[in-house]
């Protein structure tokens, strides 16, 4: 088959551009995970920072700071605010939770991290078999390893 360069693909490198096509798909799905994991870290983080920041610890102590926009910073004043300052529960749970968040999501960060690198390892075994697959049609190793995967796995479809 021919690429649009005017090259021949033979059939053995568009099913490798195939599968490299694939995983580069699959790439795309990892980084939104990763990406994922990383808004729920923050979030999480946020919740805490924001609930236990010294503006939230003078509201409890004096009453003159403001309010934290977090979970906790809120149990904290809405404690102040009735005269009991026995939240300990409430907030325990509410930084338990904050810990359950970000937990989970750095477990989420880490196995696609650990995907994303075998992904790797087998994107760079099927791009050395596909360059060696085009050199042996006659493509020089810049041809072969500048050719659009993509190109060549729709290389002859009509």
């Amino acid at each position: 088959m021919i690429a649009s360069s005017g090259r021949v693909v033979p059939v053995r490198a568009r099913g490798l551009a195939a599968r490299l096509s694939a995983l580069f798909e699959r790439d795309v799905e990892i980084v939104e995970r990763l990406n994922d994991a990383q808004r729920r870290l923050c979030n999480a983080n946020e919740r805490l920072w924001s609930g236990l920041s010294p503006d939230a610890f003078g509201l409890i102590y004096d009453g003159s700071a403001p309010v934290g926009a977090s979970r906790i910073a809120a149990l904290m004043a809405d404690a102040r605010r009735a005269g009991r300052p026995d939240t300990d529960g409430a907030v325990l749970c509410a930084l338990q939770e904050a810990h359950w968040a970000i937990r989970a999501g750095f477990y989420g960060y880490q196995a696609a991290c650990e995907q994303r690198r075998q992904l790797a390892f087998e994107v760079g075994e099927l791009s050395r078999e596909l360059t060696d697959a085009l050199c042996a049609a006659g493509w020089s190793v810049d041809e072969a390893r500048n050719a659009d995967v993509h190109q060549l796995a729709r290389a002859g479809i009509r």
